[in-house]
């Protein structure tokens, strides 16, 4: 039954946490993408992973940190929109899944090249 609850709040919370950044001054910050959001037992906490595949290492840090600054607000707006009495902390962090997969497709790729050259050789 709990994890039933706690899949609730996650899903909630992908649902409300970009339409709370959508409605922040920061342009950068607009434009993050909500890839998983999962909360502690007890709804203490939440590790957010955005997505940002245009931003470069040190626009991320930036970007880090103007979340931190916001986090207030973001819990603000998730409260009203909930209607929770408490809104967990928001722990926001990058997910590179999807770069490290289209790396490894690059490997792949360039291995399947190397093997079809090797073969018309032989």
């Amino acid at each position: 039954m709990q994890d039933i609850k706690l899949a609730r709040t996650q899903s909630l919370l992908k649902e409300i946490l970009p339409s709370a950044l959508a409605n922040l001054s920061d342009t950068r910050l607009n434009s993050l993408n909500v890839v998983d959001v999962k909360c502690s037992r007890g709804k203490y906490s939440a590790e957010v992973s955005l997505n940002a595949p245009f931003a470069t290492k040190k626009e991320k840090t930036e970007i880090l940190s103007q979340l931190k600054k916001a986090h207030g607000i973001l819990k603000e707006y998730c409260l009203e929109e909930t209607g929770w009495f408490r809104c967990p902390d928001f722990k926001f962090s990058f997910d590179e899944t999807l770069e490290q997969e289209n790396r490894l497709d690059r490997i792949f790729d360039t291995l399947q090249k190397e093997r079809e050259t090797k073969q018309k050789e032989s």
